[in-house]
């Protein structure tokens, strides 16, 4: 595969990709509404209830309003990685794929280019809820902005990542929705981005302390956090590049015609 190829394989798929998200005016006030929402009106009933922080110096406390925000990034990388896949799943039924995925180049760098694609839309997305959220003083500094920007091209790239290994076993476009009810919810829900993790071990909820821990979206909003206070979550950020590599591996498995969807299902993905 040659440099040129490679460049001109990724400069159509993503341009694809944002072209279609042009189209599509409502996705970008969809991906703002959820955030905004909990931003919004979650946190206004919640305010005055507890201030907290895990960035250090841990003495340090915060409002209720500034702890959700690197929550809700993730929430938006979450939610656009999941509609990746929905994306995959439509291509596939269409035969977009099939035509992408035999094109004469590496398979799994055909499926990274998706992935790259899809990790742009992400975080444009993350950044445009950031600018909306700082109208409410949620108390990111300026620096942060740009501290969170590695991290939120690997969170968004591990969490796309997840789905385009979502969308090897997903068939139909109508299994798509209860298959993401069993994904998307558990993972923030089971997650620091409404609450801190020390809270849940100090209610007693020990198994879903676990749960949490073992989630690879708690690192993700764990490194986004200390990313947006000018801080590296080192441990965090090693587990989410791990992840981004098994869920991509797994994937780009899953989509190869002599093992993975082709063989299961006797045609072209």
């Amino acid at each position: 595969m040659r440099p040129a190829h490679a460049l001109l394989a990724l400069q159509a798929v993503a341009s694809r990709e944002l072209a279609k998200f042009v189209r599509q005016g409502g996705r970008l006030a969809s991906a703002l509404v959820r955030p905004l929402l909990w931003l919004v009106v979650f946190a206004a009933g919640f305010q005055n209830v507890f201030g907290v922080s895990i960035i250090p110096p841990y003495d340090t406390y915060i409002p209720y309003q500034t702890y959700i925000v690197p929550g809700l990034l993730g929430m938006v990388l979450l939610f656009n990685g999941m509609q990746s896949s929905l994306a995959m799943v439509y291509d596939r039924e269409m035969g977009m794929m099939r035509l992408l995925l035999t094109a004469p180049l590496p398979r799994g760098y055909l499926l990274l280019c998706k992935l790259l694609a899809g990790t742009l839309l992400s975080v444009l997305q993350a950044y445009v809820f950031l600018a909306v959220a700082a109208l409410f003083d949620v108390g990111v500094p300026w620096s942060g902005w740009l501290y969170a920007l590695p991290v939120l091209v690997l969170a968004g790239m591990m969490l796309g990542a997840l789905g385009l290994l979502l969308s090897v076993n997903i068939r139909q476009l109508e299994n798509f929705a209860g298959t993401m009810n069993f994904v998307i919810f558990p993972m923030f829900f089971l997650s620091p981005a409404l609450y801190p993790l020390w809270k849940l071990e100090e209610s007693g909820a020990t198994v879903i302390h676990f749960l949490a821990t073992w989630n690879p979206f708690t690192h993700a909003v764990e490194a986004i956090r200390f990313a947006l206070h000018g801080q590296l979550a080192v441990g965090s950020l090693a587990i989410v590049v791990g992840c981004l590599a098994a869920f991509f591996l797994l994937a780009a498995w899953g989509y190869d015609p002599q093992r993975g969807l082709l063989r299961r299902t006797g045609k072209p993905g």
